[in-house]
């Protein structure tokens, strides 16, 4: 795990769940910045020379730690590991796109303690203290010129 002032980082072990019901083990990496303080960056190692990489709500994450939450591309809820785990010691995230679905299983400990530290850098209802909407409603404009 890293951190600095600005950004907040982990790696964790995570599971993809196949159609067969198999499980395949991989790593993720989490990202948290001030710069983007309303969204967390996951890039899953799939083997590929680049990872995947999805950004979704910080919100939808942390509610989905306690139950299910989200509405189409992601889907977050908690249960029971796949493997005889305690109630709630399993975070599912469903991720959707045009290319395809996928199901995985992290750790709710570890995906806690990444967000406990986010919360800790930005609390919840402080993310638009750390965004300039000037500059950012400059820098839109620039690039819709």
């Amino acid at each position: 795990m890293n951190s600095s002032s600005s950004t907040v980082s982990a790696e964790l072990g995570l599971r993809l769940v196949v159609p067969q019901q198999t499980v395949v083990p991989l790593v993720a990496s989490l990202f948290y910045s001030t710069e983007d303080p309303y969204a967390i960056r996951i890039a899953f190692h799939v083997g590929l020379d680049e990872p995947v990489e999805w950004i979704f709500a910080r919100d939808l994450l942390s509610m989905g730690v306690q139950g299910r939450e989200g509405l189409g591309d992601v889907v977050v809820w908690p249960s029971a590991g796949s493997e005889g785990g305690a109630p709630g010691s399993v975070l599912n995230i469903e991720l959707s796109s045009p290319f395809g679905q996928a199901h995985f299983e992290a750790p709710v400990k570890e995906i806690s303690d990444f967000l406990q530290r986010t919360f800790a850098m930005v609390p919840a209802g402080d993310e638009a203290d750390f965004v300039d909407v000037a500059a950012e409603l400059t820098d839109l404009l620039r690039k819709a010129q």
